[in-house]
C-alpha cells in the first residue's frame, strides 16, 4: 500500500510504497530525500497541506523562542524525528509565527506535544519530557 508524503523541500505530494520507506525515497519532481530524520518547519500556509497529504502520523511540537522549556526540548525532539523516521512525521508549529494554527488547536501552554492520524488529534501533552520519556511516549501512542 501507498502512503502520501508531503516533500520537506518543494512541498509536491509524493505516493511512496511503504516497504520502501526505510529506504530514503526520493521526491519525484525535486529528488530531495523525503524522510531526511529532520523535523518539518510549519507556517499557518503550510499546515493544512501536511495535515491532509501525509500518510504517517505527525508528531507535532508547538514552541516559542522564548520559552525556555521549550528550548531545552528542542534536541530531544530533533534527536526522535531521526529515530523515528520511518514511523512518523515530526513538525515544529512557532506559536509566534504561526497564530492560526495554534488558534486552531487551542494551545494553552507551550511547549505542548501532539501526535495526529489521519488529520485528527489522537493524543497530546503539555510540557518538555526527557528522552526516555518522550520515546516512552511516542512508542505507546504509535
Amino acid at each position: 500500500m501507498a502512503i502520501e508524503l508531503t516533500c520537506p523541500s518543494c512541498g509536491a505530494i509524493n505516493r511512496v510504497p511503504e516497504e520502501r520507506l526505510q529506504q530514503r525515497p526520493v521526491c519525484g519532481k525535486c529528488k530531495n530525500v523525503l524522510l531526511n530524520g529532520q523535523p518539518l518547519v510549519a507556517t499557518d500556509a503550510s499546515f493544512q497541506r501536511l495535515l491532509d497529504r501525509n500518510g504517517l502520523p505527525l508528531v507535532l511540537d508547538f514552541w516559542a523562542s522564548w520559552c525556555g522549556p521549550c528550548q531545552q526540548f528542542a534536541p530531544t525532539f530533533q534527536a526522535c524525528a531521526a529515530d523515528f523516521v520511518s514511523q512518523a512525521r515530526f513538525i515544529k508549529v512557532d506559536t509566534e509565527a504561526c497564530p492560526q494554527t495554534a488558534a486552531r488547536f487551542q494551545i494553552r501552554s507551550i511547549p505542548t506535544l501532539m501526535i495526529v492520524k489521519n488529520g485528527k488529534e489522537v493524543t497530546r501533552l503539555s510540557g518538555a519530557l526527557p528522552k526516555a520519556q518522550f520515546v516512552q511516549w511516542l512508542n505507546q501512542q504509535l
